[in-house]
């Protein structure tokens, strides 16, 4: 049985120079032996994705924000970012990486516009004709600290990481919370 000699494959002249400098051969190579060169050449090229270590995910720190006279979308959208961790370099959006962040005053916050008395918070209890809705000005006499809540829980991600992520918030009507053992610091929102 004579063996069938393997066709020589043409090539261009820079990928020639590459293959000769990488089998060192200056005979014509083997269809196989380019295709090995050319998935090795493939593989060397690909970039390294960052992955964030432990140590990293574990780095918590806390924030105190007042939100006197801040607008309730404009801080809330800070909030959630703090809380997800994107404004950190590390950031990786299938990890825990943000830090805590405590509101006070959150009773004397401010709404544009016509929405402190326009605005209107519905939800549903599960049963038949089971909706039910409460304007913004009933829901800051009741529980001034959830329409903060609110806004902020509906920017974060909807599923089990972000019911984690939404747990590091937290919201007080007046300021006279004293958190001065985690060492927060102030996060200045415009």
């Amino acid at each position: 049985m004579n063996k069938k000699p393997i066709a020589p494959v043409l090539l261009d002249r820079d990928q020639k120079g590459w293959i000769k400098e990488r089998c060192n051969q200056d005979q014509p190579v083997s269809r196989s032996r380019v295709k090995n060169i050319r998935n090795k050449k493939k593989e060397d090229s690909k970039v390294k994705s960052y992955l964030p270590t432990e140590a990293e995910t574990k780095d918590k720190k806390w924030y105190i924000v007042d939100a006197t006279d801040k607008t309730l979308g404009r801080l809330s959208s800070q909030i959630a970012k703090v809380i997800m961790g994107k404004h950190k370099p590390t950031f990786s959006q299938h990890l825990d990486m943000g830090d805590y962040v405590i509101v006070i005053n959150a009773d004397k916050i401010k709404v544009t516009g016509n929405k402190e008395t326009d605005k209107i918070y519905k939800h549903h209890t599960g049963y038949i004709g089971g909706l039910k809705e409460i304007s913004y000005q009933d829901m800051m006499e009741k529980t001034p600290t959830r329409a903060l809540e609110k806004a902020v829980k509906g920017m974060m991600p909807k599923n089990r990481l972000g019911r984690k992520m939404y747990r590091k918030l937290k919201v007080y009507a007046g300021n006279d919370v004293d958190f001065s053992a985690q060492k927060p610091e102030v996060l200045d929102i415009k």
